[in-house]
């Protein structure tokens, strides 16, 4: 049974990315022509495919640039796409930002932006505010990527210490109508915070970001705190005029994904239960519970009867302690092997929907009823992999992480256990 649960854990995983290609995704979305200029700017992960998808389908004039993750570009006839370094923000994102808000600059209420939008845009899209520098940005950065702290968190940070980010891009195209496609990745699917919401009215203030530096204990870059304290120019907010032309539509989201994979699983005879898309948590924690869950279905066919998959979407963290190559996924993955203990007729795969879990080149892995038999015979004990925050050896060593390169979209962590 191996073998045909790791294809069925595999066949749902590859639908559920599907089910969020821009191909798909933008044609039934496109806005209406302006009278004037259509001018096309984009971040994250999916923005150079949403580009290509975008000028494919419009019939009239189009110009514009995208910035998307290096490896993540694919060509292009009207859009210009530049690729930037991401999780950590880099010169090239910087450069693209400014250019970007040039382009910007001087439209009129006959013109037309559309904005392209997807996860990965907030350190794709850097553009210190002022005061601060580049290397600053990229200090507090690294500094909320090992806290533990939610993406919500992260990028209510980023907001504040960015001339870009939380609305500001938007304020900057008024008069010009702005439509935003967004491809979510994000729990709850909040425009706001996908991509830190460069077009959209921001809620939070710099007392929020102080407050979540201060949970974390951050307090490194002086400046960068320095810059929260002072709290000058604060983001554009709802009601905005400036931002009184702008709109937002969600072309892809987890939800969709999961329903996709829960049709797959369907049709191969196995019941799906969506437990979530908006799941968020410590990665080790998270695979606890789900251990749980699945142990339920196993003893007493609760919340649904065997055989059936659980599925979950969402964003777990991970509070980095060790020295390990681990993304989130191969972080709950290995956690969610040791607390089934090599339980019979369990099976699971965890991999990012863009096809690169962390920094690695894996998508995540897959974990079978023998993993762990498997890991000792190979000499690696999971207990201290997970412990040094390096789920991708320890799945590495068995052959079972999942490689898929570039997915070119990107709508957060997929989960499935099988309960066989």
């Amino acid at each position: 049974m191996t073998t045909d649960a790791r294809r069925l854990l595999r066949k749902m995983f590859d639908a559920a990315v599907a089910a969020a290609q821009p191909d798909i995704c933008i044609a039934p979305h496109l806005p209406a022509p302006p009278r004037g200029r259509t001018i096309v700017i984009g971040a994250g992960k999916a923005s150079a495919a949403m580009a290509r998808a975008f000028e494919r389908r419009w019939a009239g004039e189009v110009s514009g640039l995208v910035v998307t993750r290096y490896g993540h570009a694919v060509p292009t006839e009207r859009i210009e796409v530049v690729e930037a370094s991401h999780p950590v923000p880099d010169a090239a994102g910087r450069d693209a930002a400014e250019r970007m808000l040039e382009l910007v600059r001087g439209l009129t209420e006959d013109d037309l932006v559309v904005c392209l939008i997807s996860g990965g845009g907030s350190a794709l899209l850097t553009l210190p505010g002022a005061g601060l520098t580049l290397a600053d940005k990229q200090e507090m950065n690294r500094a909320m990527l090992r806290s533990g702290a939610t993406i919500t968190e992260m990028n209510c940070v980023r907001k504040h210490l960015s001339a870009i980010k939380g609305g500001r891009l938007a304020a900057a195209c008024a008069p010009a109508r702005v439509v935003t496609m967004t491809i979510s990745d994000v729990p709850g699917d909040d425009p706001s915070v996908i991509a830190s919401g460069p077009t959209v009215a921001d809620a939070t203030t710099y007392a929020d970001a102080l407050a979540i530096i201060g949970k974390y204990g951050i307090t490194e870059p002086s400046s960068a705190i320095e810059h929260l304290m002072l709290g000058a120019d604060e983001t554009p907010k709802p009601g905005d005029p400036r931002l009184a032309r702008a709109s937002q539509v969600m072309i892809a989201t987890p939800q969709m994904s999961l329903e996709a994979a829960a049709e797959v699983a369907r049709a191969a005879g196995v019941t799906p239960v969506i437990l979530g898309d908006a799941i968020e948590g410590e990665a080790r924690e998270m695979a606890i519970v789900m251990a749980g869950i699945a142990k339920q279905v196993a003893l007493h066919d609760q919340p649904g009867a065997k055989p059936c998959v659980l599925l979950s979407g969402g964003e777990s963290t991970v509070t980095v302690r060790g020295q390990g190559r681990g993304g989130r996924n191969v972080e709950f993955l290995l956690a969610l092997t040791i607390a089934l203990d090599g339980h019979p007729g369990i099976h699971a795969v965890a991999c990012d929907t863009d096809g690169i879990d962390g920094t690695e080149d894996n998508a995540g892995a897959v974990m079978s009823p023998d993993t762990l038999d498997r890991g000792r015979a190979a000499g690696v004990v999971a207990a201290a992999y997970l412990a040094d925050n390096d789920g991708y050896s320890y799945f590495d060593a068995l052959g079972d992480l999942i490689v898929t390169g570039p997915t070119l979209t990107n709508v957060n962590d997929f989960r499935a256990i099988l309960v066989t």
